[in-house]
């Protein structure tokens, strides 16, 4: 059944459904060339640019689309309060801050599907522009990118919002794939930057620097081979240089007003800053000290005027309402984030003592300045820092190349599986540093009254399924002026290990982290948990505060008995929660 639907398919349409931009890319099977790839530039209202925006206009009731992607933002109406965006951030471990209120009886499930309805017409719409005779339902192989950290119910879930959205006939349909953003981007650099810069050689190291519009992930390929990826690091920036600029607003006409402007005209706000992103955000490099851009919020944003109010309107009233953007005070605005990055790279390599490239992708990867302080910090280090062609449409068309690979090899095998019980022989823990209590022995005190200890987190003979979470809540830094965590993983036959240095135990490898909110002390508590693949052990640490986590994987040499007896395997659908 496999191999004949893989003789069937002629397209393979790569989707990056994004949380701020979405675009998507197309791929002939008969095509070799990854310059051949087709990356749609003709949106609804605005044509030209390789993605749209992730939103949606509904009528009054929420149940019919007026508008979607870019006039669903930009096009003028009298009440553009029924404008959504941000609704895929409901999938994922986001923090709840960070997740927009929909307003009833909106559902973001509903959200999801309307917005890939519309997407998906327009894929229908355009394949036939490019190749004739192609039957959508029977010719076509969907590849959708998905965040790393999605589970298996957000897949689930995206699976039945497609389906509902018609682009698969039915809901388990092997005509759509899965695959991560990260993997999509490290396909499309292997194919094109990579044998660009001679490095495709067995052995090279390189590291994606992926800067989407939310979120900075991380990716370091220990070999060419993408099955051995050996660290990763996201942060959910969630597009702070943005935020920066909302804070310069309300600085300037007060928050009660950019709150009711939210509220009342997301439209008008959305607007006002996208044109910050296409005339400061992008544009500004770090080497014009004499750098300045005014905004116009009469011209831009009318809207926003009558909620102005007492001083703070006489002010703007007297600058004619423009504001003024001048160097040190964009420049304030990218520091934060970029010197994050910055710190999430060294951290990176400083975990693996050797990489070749470093390439900058995604929507903030085309900053100018982003660039040149990579530039600075890395380029002694890291012989090659560049960014490859169309970085913002890295991932859909690395989702094509992923989607023909699939076919190629007839390895349609991305059904969702339930995995009986694995019998664990180890017990697997982390190193702590608790204070010294009574009853501990003082030849093990250090020098700050503490002892090392084996924190158990799953002991041998626990059954376990494939990619199950073993979590331990709440870790905290030591020291309050501490800026980085070190996560030392240990594994043991023995089932009541106390300390690290013990008979028989190992270390299983070490997990490095940014913590940074030195003015929060102690209280900076982390998330660390523990998964068993196939081959290999996941190690994640997740910053409770800012979203920002890390994770990391052990490459088993031996084989999976070394970690466990593996029962018989059985293939289940997986309906979503």
């Amino acid at each position: 059944m496999l191999d004949v639907m893989a003789n069937d398919i002629r397209v393979v349409v790569g989707l990056d459904f994004g949380i701020i931009y979405s675009g998507f890319s197309l791929y002939h099977v008969e095509e070799y060339d990854i310059a051949k790839i087709v990356t749609n530039t003709e949106w609804p209202g605005k044509g030209g640019k390789h993605k749209t925006n992730t939103a949606l206009r509904y009528d009054d009731d929420f149940e019919l689309i007026e508008f979607w992607g870019h006039p669903a933002l930009f096009k003028k109406s009298r009440d553009d309060n029924k404008t959504i965006g941000l609704f895929k951030l409901y999938l994922g471990n986001c923090l709840v801050k960070f997740k927009p209120t929909l307003p009833e009886p909106l559902t973001y499930r509903k959200a999801i599907t309307d917005y890939l309805y519309e997407m998906g017409k327009l894929i229908k719409e355009t394949i036939p522009k490019h190749w004739s005779g192609i039957d959508f339902m029977e010719h076509v192989l969907l590849v959708l990118t998905v965040p790393d950290e999605y589970s298996e119910n957000d897949i689930a879930i995206l699976r039945e919002c497609i389906f509902n959205a018609g682009l698969i006939s039915d809901k388990r349909s092997e005509r759509l794939q899965f695959t991560t953003e990260l993997e999509a981007v490290a396909i499309y650099c292997m194919y094109s930057s990579l044998r660009e810069h001679r490095l495709k050689e067995p052995g090279t190291t390189f590291m994606i620097v992926d800067c989407g519009d939310d979120t900075v992930d991380l990716e370091l390929l220990g070999t060419y081979q993408l099955s051995e990826i050996t660290e990763r690091a996201r942060y959910l920036c969630s597009t702070f240089i943005d935020k920066e600029f909302i804070e310069l607003l309300k600085r300037e006409v007060g928050n009660s007003a950019i709150d009711l402007f939210s509220d009342k005209n997301y439209g008008q706000l959305r607007y006002l800053v996208y044109e910050f992103c296409q005339n400061v955000k992008l544009p500004f490099s770090g080497n014009n000290p004499y750098f300045s851009y005014e905004i116009d919020l009469e011209n831009i944003a009318p809207a926003l005027l009558k909620y102005v109010t007492g001083s703070k309107r006489d002010l703007m009233e007297e600058k004619e309402w423009m504001i003024t953007l001048d160097f040190d005070t964009v420049k304030a605005m990218f520091d934060p984030i970029i010197d994050r990055i910055i710190e999430m790279i060294r951290i990176q390599l400083d975990n693996s003592k050797n990489c070749s490239a470093i390439f900058l992708v995604g929507g903030f990867g085309k900053s100018k300045y982003l660039q040149k302080r990579v530039d600075e910090v890395f380029s002694k280090s890291v012989e090659n820092i560049s960014i490859p062609n169309q970085p913002v449409t890295a991932v859909s068309r690395g989702a094509t190349i992923y989607g023909k690979g699939l076919l190629e090899s007839r390895n349609l095998n991305n059904v969702k599986y339930v995995i009986p019980t694995r019998v664990l022989i180890y017990t697997f823990g982390v190193k702590i540093s608790p204070l010294c209590e009574y009853g501990d022995p003082l030849d093990r005190l250090t020098s700050d009254g503490r002892i090392h200890k084996f924190r158990r987190i799953v002991e041998r003979n626990t059954e376990i399924t494939i990619d199950q979470e073993f979590i331990v809540e709440n870790l905290v830094p030591i020291h309050p002026d501490q800026t980085k965590m070190s996560f030392e993983i240990y594994y043991t036959k023995e089932q009541n290990a106390v300390y690290c240095d013990e008979p028989g135990m190992k270390l299983a490898g070490s997990l490095l982290i940014d913590i940074p909110d030195v003015h929060l002390g102690t209280n900076r508590p982390c998330t660390f948990c523990l998964s068993f693949g196939d081959m290999e052990i996941k190690a994640k640490a997740f910053n409770k505060l800012n979203g920002q986590n890390y994770q990391t994987k052990f490459e088993n040499t031996h084989s999976s008995r070394v970690i466990w007896i593996t029962p018989k395997v059985k293939c289940l659908y997986v309906e979503p929660l």
